[in-house]
């Protein structure tokens, strides 16, 4: 196969870009147009022109040095940016994602004013999301990071009339406004204290102990070689905890997502729990995995372990998102709470991490595999929740109650969901679990497996309350479906014959992604 051109490793994002560009000249040229055919049609080939594109290029070897065998890695922009395997991996589940939210919505916004602005936001969002996956630089990572946020904070204020969806999105807003805050300042101290943005050079300043500068691409030491302030880096790193953490929801930065995912379109629910915790996550992995080594971090002696601060964020995050889950009466709060438990599980990625920085990879595949498995399971579950919502089914658990029979399909998708979120084995769920599990115990945290043993068996109970209510409760009222929308219907059913489809390929999903975790 001829080696392609760099510029067409973007061509996912390029994909979702073009897309929303489409929606946006089409709302121009009609403002009050409310053709949701054309508009969603317009975003579904858009969103399954990036995850072909990118599942194309994971197949055909790109990012993948051409020493060993692949088609090479394409470099952007002097190193900004950089199309690898992990990049291509979150560039599918971000496509994924949005093409399941984008047909969702078809029904979903039918009815509502501004649709091509919604479709275009998304897409937008969608857009950061993929550009995240392949930053090299904290500062193109902060701005594809702010790409991704801000049409966030006007998707979950989009139900305008709504008075929870405007308050949750002015909430998201500022406490977003906040972190970005933080997570800029961090940025700023990490570069005073080694003098370059791009994470191969700050991984050389923090190595050699001297601050670096990138001259025509490369990195290389200042004059005079000044000497690396590890106390600043160490406050700077932290900062970049901080501002992770607010991204992929962790406690005690977790506060904003039940708000924010109960007030919002339920589409939008699962776009934001599912999608954007996957690039707050990629962030996580390249920043500390490449930018931030521990080994060399450790043998300084002067800055931050970042992997005893991740180690004590995910078991907070695993048992305060579970145990909250537990105590909610709203199914749709529950899912938000139990987004919080998951996690916990993913940062497991950068937990089970010996001291000597052995086993990283391991651990990193195993949350880049749960967070794709995530996505379709998660996802799906959210756009139930928007179908019951269609349905005028109530917010709580007893009114789903007999919701089986009169949808059986949709309620079997729904298990489907729920049971593999738990981590039982009739999804991709129980092996993604036992892939973290394994990385826990391939560096001997076990602290790490008590928590995820424990907390999966608690999701359980409370996901289990919806299964009950759904297939073995006698209805409390008078419920009639009138009609089944077919682009909702679609969407469930397709992410949970994925779900379903991810036991027998999980083993295929998860070479991909450890392939991925070596390369970096």
């Amino acid at each position: 196969m001829a080696q392609l051109p760099s510029w067409m490793g973007l061509a996912p994002a390029l994909a979702l870009g073009l897309a929303s560009l489409v929606l946006l000249l089409s709302d121009s040229i009609d403002p009050d147009t409310t053709n949701t055919p054309v508009l969603a049609g317009i975003s579904v080939v858009g969103s399954l022109a990036a995850l072909v594109s990118a599942v194309a290029f994971i197949v055909g070897g790109t990012g993948v040095p051409t020493s060993e065998g692949g088609q090479g890695t394409p470099v952007l922009f002097g190193g900004q940016l950089v199309v690898d395997q992990m990049a291509l991996f979150f560039m599918t589940i971000v496509a994924s994602v949005t093409a399941l939210v984008v047909l969702a919505s078809y029904d979903y916004v039918s009815e509502h004013s501004y649709q091509a602005e919604f479709f275009a936001l998304v897409l937008l969002s969608a857009t950061g999301m993929s550009l995240l996956s392949a930053a090299n630089s904290l500062a193109t990572a902060f701005v594809a990071l702010e790409l991704v946020s801000l049409p966030s904070y006007a998707l979950v204020a989009f139900l305008k009339r709504n008075r929870g969806s405007v308050e949750a999105g002015l909430k998201y807003f500022l406490i977003g406004a906040v972190s970005s805050a933080v997570l800029a300042y961090g940025i700023s101290l990490v570069y005073a204290a080694t003098g370059v943005l791009r994470f191969d050079g700050v991984a050389t300043a923090i190595s050699s102990g001297t601050i670096q500068t990138i001259v025509d691409g490369s990195v290389q030491a200042q004059s005079g070689e000044p000497a690396v302030p590890m106390s600043i880096l160490g406050v700077g790193i932290l900062m970049v905890i901080g501002g992770v953490a607010f991204k992929t929801a962790a406690v005690p930065f977790h506060f904003w997502a039940p708000e924010a995912y109960e007030g919002a379109p339920a589409p939008i629910s699962g776009f934001l729990s599912s999608a954007s915790k996957a690039a707050g996550f990629v962030l996580a992995f390249r920043v500390f995995a490449v930018a931030f080594p521990i080994g060399d971090l450790l043998a300084t002696g002067g800055a931050i372990n970042w992997v005893v601060a991740f180690q004590i964020l995910a078991i907070a995050t695993m048992f305060i998102g579970n145990f909250a889950a537990a105590t909610q009466e709203k199914v749709k709060r529950m899912l938000a709470y139990s987004s919080v438990g998951h996690a916990g599980y993913v940062l497991i990625g950068l937990a089970a991490v010996s001291a000597s920085g052995e086993g990283l990879s391991f651990s990193i595949s195993a949350g880049m595999s749960h967070l794709l498995v995530y996505g379709f399971m998660n996802t799906g579950a959210f756009l139930f929740i928007a179908l019951a919502e269609y349905w005028g089914v109530g917010r709580r658990f007893e009114d789903y109650n007999g919701l089986g029979r009169q949808a059986p399909v949709a309620c079997a998708a729904m298990t489907v969901f729920l049971f593999s979120l738990a981590g039982l084995p009739i999804g991709g769920g129980f092996f993604s679990k036992f892939y973290l599990f394994q990385a826990t115990l391939n560096v001997g945290a076990w602290s790490l497996a008590a928590a995820l043993i424990i907390n999966s068996a608690l999701s359980l109970f409370y996901y289990s309350r919806v299964v009950k209510a759904m297939w073995i409760e006698e209805p409390t009222g008078e419920r009639s479906i009138d009609s089944y929308p077919m682009g909702l219907y679609t969407a469930v059913v397709g992410a949970a014959i994925v779900t379903f489809l991810l036991v027998p390929g999980f083993n295929q999903v998860s070479e991909i992604a450890f392939q991925a975790a070596q390369l970096l």
